[in-house]
């Protein structure tokens, strides 16, 4: 009997060692971005050594999954339910994209690292298009429905994170009057 108690509490162990891991290099991701996190900088950050790190995220995709995964987690996209109901386009586009622009707000930090260096990191890029393209696409294809060629070309930038970040951080638009500017140029496409 207490050598079952030994093994679960290890596992238990394990686990919450792996949990600090993972929120260490999030965080990272974060602050400094996945390219420029070492495993010496997780390693610190979570109190533990090296090996410790390699153990349980042996390579940058075990490093990039865990960290994607707890992120969606914690932080999923806004599901498409909240107003794909909507049948008036104007109503349904602006639901959708002030709920993904929220989202957008809340991680900026964390998705202006990842994006930046998924262009150069092949790996990371595929993680986050694992993690983060089907919902992102959801999101679109929810509020797609009535739109010409045009309207679904904008509809792309309108859901950009790019296209967010120049509206209300460059231009210094407040998020509604973004939303309202888009849905108008997306609806008149």
């Amino acid at each position: 009997m207490a050598r079952e108690y030994v093994k679960a509490r290890r596992a238990e162990q394990e686990g919450e060692t792996r949990q600090r891991i993972v929120e260490a290099a999030l965080a990272l991701h974060g602050e400094v971005g996945p390219n420029r996190t070492t495993i010496s900088m997780i390693a610190e950050r979570a109190g533990v050594q090296r090996h410790t790190v390699y153990a349980h995220l042996p390579d940058d995709r075990a490093v990039f999954m865990a960290c994607s995964g707890l992120h969606a987690e914690r932080e999923p996209l806004p599901s498409p339910e909240g107003w794909a109901a909507i049948d008036e386009p104007a109503a349904r586009l602006t639901a959708g994209l002030s709920a993904l622009y929220g989202w957008f707000a809340k991680n900026e930090a964390v998705v202006a690292h990842v994006l930046a260096d998924a262009e150069q990191n092949a790996t990371l890029g595929e993680v986050s298009q694992l993690r983060f393209g089907e919902p992102l696409a959801a999101i679109r294809a929810s509020l797609v429905k009535g739109l010409d060629a045009r309207g679904k070309a904008a509809l792309v930038l309108a859901t950009s994170f790019y296209t967010w970040r120049t509206l209300t951080r460059e231009a210094g638009m407040k998020p509604k009057d973004a939303v309202a500017l888009l849905v108008g140029s997306i609806l008149r496409s």
